[in-house]
Parts: structure tokens; sequence; C-alpha cells
């Protein structure tokens, strides 16, 4: 904290997690083409904490998704959550020579965890969760248990 900041800014340094989903969004406008309206708006101003900026705007755009591995385009491909840059190229050159599947998606080391519910492969297709905290609950990782020690002058 700044001494003598304006009153109404708290004296507690943000939370680590505020800098490491700056730095994803970050990515997300660099390499994926995102646009910042996309990942912050008037009605969501701020990153969720819980989840990467990316499934955050995955939750928000449920009806774009289930994206069929096989037929889409790589825009399409690069807002699925789990799957990143280097993958995407590995699909778009593999589905030149077969149908993906979840087993040559983990091969591709993606974080199925978080995929599966918004794609489809050839031996995949996700049931539909209505419910965006069910959803959440099966791709976000639970809440860090440990905390980060404060620095004593």
């Amino acid at each position: 904290p700044i001494p003598d900041a304006h009153a109404g800014r708290p004296l507690k340094n943000p939370p680590l997690m505020r800098e490491h989903r700056l730095y994803q969004a970050d990515w997300m406008l660099r390499f994926y083409g995102y646009h910042v309206n996309e990942i912050v708006s008037d009605a969501h101003p701020d990153l969720r904490l819980d989840v990467d900026p990316k499934t955050g705007w995955a939750l928000r755009n449920r009806d774009f998704f289930p994206i069929n591995i096989n037929k889409a385009s790589k825009e399409a491909l690069l807002r699925i959550p789990g799957i990143g840059v280097q993958s995407v190229q590995k699909v778009l050159r593999l589905r030149r020579l077969k149908q993906v599947t979840l087993e040559d998606l983990q091969k591709m080391r993606c974080v199925l965890k978080r995929a599966r519910p918004f794609i489809i492969t050839a031996d995949w297709h996700p049931r539909k969760i209505e419910d965006t905290a069910n959803l959440l609950a099966l791709i976000a990782p639970p809440p860090p248990q440990a905390q980060q020690m404060e620095l004593a002058l």
C-alpha cells in the first residue's frame, strides 16, 4: 500500500490471483483474438478470481457451445476453455487425417476437465447442464487452502 493513499482505497494489497487473471486476460487479447469488451463489460466489469477469464467468457456465452472439434474454425477452437494455441494447431493438423477423439485431445495435453462441457468430438457429446453453478463445480479447481503470508516490517 502507498502511505497516505486515497482514503477510499484499502490498505491491503490486492490478491496475487488478481494479477494472474490480468496476465491471462492480456494473453487472451494478444493470442486468442478476444476484444476487451468480451473479457470485461458494463455487465461484468471485474475479472472473476475463481475461474480464468476464458472460462468466465465461456460461462457467460453458453449459447456459443458446444463446439464440434472436427468442424469448427480456428477462431472458434481458440474460445474453448482448456485448449490452447498450440493444441488448436495440432487439432487442425490431426483432423485432416482423422476424426479427433477425447483420447487425441488428452495426448495433446488439453485440460479435458475444463474442455469437456464445451466440446463435441467423434466419441463425446456433453450432456446439457442448465445450471451454471453445477457447471462451475465440474470445471473449477477447488479454492486454495493455503494463504500467502504477509511480510512483516
